[in-house]
């Protein structure tokens, strides 16, 4: 539980913080405890995430999460999520993959993040939260890899995805990607966006 709680900690923290979020997941792979499967592949996904934004290599990054998928191939089949299960026992190869791509993308390598969220969003099951969420990071990664109306355009299916329900962490990174988006502020799809934006913030 306490690894939990340092995982969860890790999660909340802002991207601006990535040593405090490289500290705390870290310290929940590595504290005096093992690590059921699923909840290890999850903390060591982070610790990806965490030390692409520190400024580590791709290469040391993608390295952190094959440990994940190794991790995740030794867990037993998935289960429901529940409050009283096994911890992360719900965690699937699907958020596994789409939570890769998110760190992919802080490495700098947003067509490879591309590829993945398209793919396992296509094809994965997720709750409504994590789907605008990881829809709003597709918008990101298509901005970085040169595609400003698809990013534009899948921008716009995050926030109807967020907009109603009020997901903040999706419209944090619709918010990023508009700026990313700045010097296309002209095209239409990206004018769109930006305009939507605003509105929801006003």
């Amino acid at each position: 539980m306490h690894a939990y709680v340092l995982l969860r900690k890790a999660q909340a923290t802002d991207r601006h913080d990535s040593a405090g979020m490289l500290d705390l997941a870290h310290a929940a792979i590595h504290g005096p405890w093992t690590l059921p499967p699923r909840a290890r592949a999850e903390a060591l996904q982070q610790e990806a995430r965490a030390l692409a934004l520190t400024g580590a290599t791709p290469d040391t990054v993608s390295r952190t999460l094959d440990a994940a998928h190794h991790a995740l191939d030794q867990a037993p089949p998935a289960e429901p999520a529940s409050c009283t299960g096994p911890l992360c026992a719900g965690y699937t190869l699907d958020r596994l993959m789409a939570q890769s791509a998110i760190s992919h993308r802080e490495a700098g390598q947003p067509a490879r993040a591309v590829d993945l969220l398209q793919q396992h969003l296509g094809q994965g099951t997720f709750a409504p939260r994590d789907r605008a969420f990881f829809t709003a990071h597709l918008s990101g990664a298509l901005a970085a890899a040169g595609e400003p109306d698809q990013a534009a355009t899948t921008g716009l299916s995050a926030l109807h995805l967020a907009a109603t329900p009020g997901y903040g962490q999706a419209f944090g990174e619709l918010r990023r990607t508009a700026a990313e988006l700045r010097p296309h502020a002209r095209r239409p799809a990206v004018r769109e966006l930006r305009h939507a934006l605003t509105a929801l913030t006003v």
